[in-house]
């Protein structure tokens, strides 16, 4: 592996620039005007580096529907969206409630090198909910699965939500729950509220996300285990909580981009680019999301990365598949809805998108400090520029991105997955 310099860098956007060189996948030295002998050099001047990004909440909907995306495909979003690992989730075809499939998925995303490819699996057999799935047999398997969740369907039933806990004590292994109650969300399609009213649009209430939340931390209490809110997306749930976390409760929880930059205001159009799960809330959700985020209330910031096919979103609004690319804009939306608002600065992106994510997931070799003897996970974030989403240009097979046509700030110019480049100057480096 040939040595790389990294130019007149800034670490997390702070100091002086320096150059970073990186040997034998590693950071080896930390100065100003290194040699560039025999290197590689990366021109970093005006740029941010920051730790890798791990994304604990993708769908790359390989094995079943490679139409939409494959590991390879969705492991170029991710490298190019600044990503070292993601984590993809269970609903796929056949499910990933096997240690079959999860190892299946583990060896692609090795084979294919971009970005590490984490397997979750799936809580109850086929995600219905009714039994619970060989937990161990995965997490002894050559993935090592680390991570479980029905995303997609929330585990309703309780008994069987406190046994997943439980045996996932057992096993130190995290719960991953989609938190929907589904008995109040049948036929639902939009957020509950005056623009669903007025649109016709079935409703889909906050308290279907808030009820399982609370009732989910009250069996991790009393399980003694760990879980993991996927996809926050209500001020209610952000009050939830703040009396978890106050009562000792071992809880995370994580928040997609869009919730934070999106609201309802956008089902104007009926466009179901704009249909996801859980929906688009009120602009008065997003601030509450953005102030959780930054006081730590939610811990990380995941993409819920879903690719469609066409024919699966332009149709009628109710008929539509939900679900957003995010990989790729991720964190130009953070930068956008976080950075420029002072609620974060450079060091707290690194926070929620890098360290926090890997400490909830148990990744020793991810999310750790830019210093030396610290394995080369690195991120290159140009600040300053500005871009113009424009689906055709992303690397994934779907273009189901509600970004269409923004312009956002900050780009990912580099991204190395243990001293190697996997992506530069917007082109993933697949095979190398």
């Amino acid at each position: 592996m040939r040595n790389i310099v990294i130019k007149s860098v800034r670490l997390y956007g702070e100091g002086e620039p320096v150059d970073v060189l990186i040997v034998d996948g590693e950071i080896r030295e930390i100065a100003a005007d290194l040699d560039e002998a025999d290197a590689e050099v990366i021109d970093g001047t005006g740029q941010i580096l920051l730790p890798g990004f791990v994304d604990l909440h993708t769908h790359l909907r390989e094995p079943g529907r490679e139409d939409t995306e494959t590991i390879e495909t969705g492991s170029a979003a991710a490298a190019l969206g600044g990503y070292t690992a993601v984590f993809a989730m269970a609903n796929t075809s056949p499910v990933a409630d096997s240690v079959v499939v999860t190892d299946h998925v583990w060896r692609r995303g090795q084979e294919v090198g971009l970005v590490d490819v984490y397997p979750v699996g799936a809580v109850t057999v086929g995600l219905e909910g009714k039994q619970l799935a060989e937990m161990g047999t995965m997490a002894a398997g050559a993935a090592g699965v680390r991570m479980f969740s029905d995303d997609g369907h929330c585990v309703y039933d309780p008994l069987i939500m406190r046994r997943a806990l439980e045996y996932a004590n057992t096993l130190g292994v995290l719960i991953a729950q989609h938190a929907e109650e589904p008995r109040l969300t049948k036929g639902a399609v939009a957020h509950e509220g005056p623009n669903a009213a007025r649109l016709g649009l079935h409703g889909w209430p906050r308290a279907a996300e808030e009820s399982i939340v609370a009732r989910d931390a009250l069996l991790a209490r009393d399980a003694g285990a760990r879980v993991h809110i996927c996809h926050a997306s209500t001020a209610g749930t952000v009050e939830l909580l703040k009396w978890a976390k106050g009562q000792g409760i071992s809880i995370s929880a994580e928040v997609t981009p869009h919730h934070l930059l999106l609201d309802d205001s956008r089902l104007e159009t009926y466009d179901a680019v704009n249909k996801v799960n859980p929906p688009l809330r009120e602009a008065s959700d997003a601030q509450a999301l953005r102030r959780a985020l930054a006081e730590g209330v939610i811990d990380c910031v995941a993409t819920d990365h879903a690719p469609h096919a066409e024919q699966d979103k332009c149709c009628e609004f109710a008929a539509a598949r939900p679900g957003m690319l995010g990989l790729e804009t991720a964190l130009s939306v953070i930068v956008e809805t976080m950075v420029r608002t002072g609620l974060l600065d450079w060091r707290g992106v690194a926070r929620v998108m890098s360290e926090n994510p890997s400490r909830i997931a148990g990744l020793d070799d991810q999310g750790r400090p830019l210093a030396v003897g610290e394995p080369a996970n690195l991120t290159l974030v140009d600040p300053e520029t500005e871009w113009t989403v424009r689906a055709t240009e992303l690397a994934s097979i779907s273009d189901n991105t509600p970004f269409e046509a923004m312009t956002l700030p900050a780009r990912v110019t580099a991204t190395l997955l243990r001293g190697r480049i996997t992506a530069r100057d917007g082109k993933a480096r697949v095979g190398l």
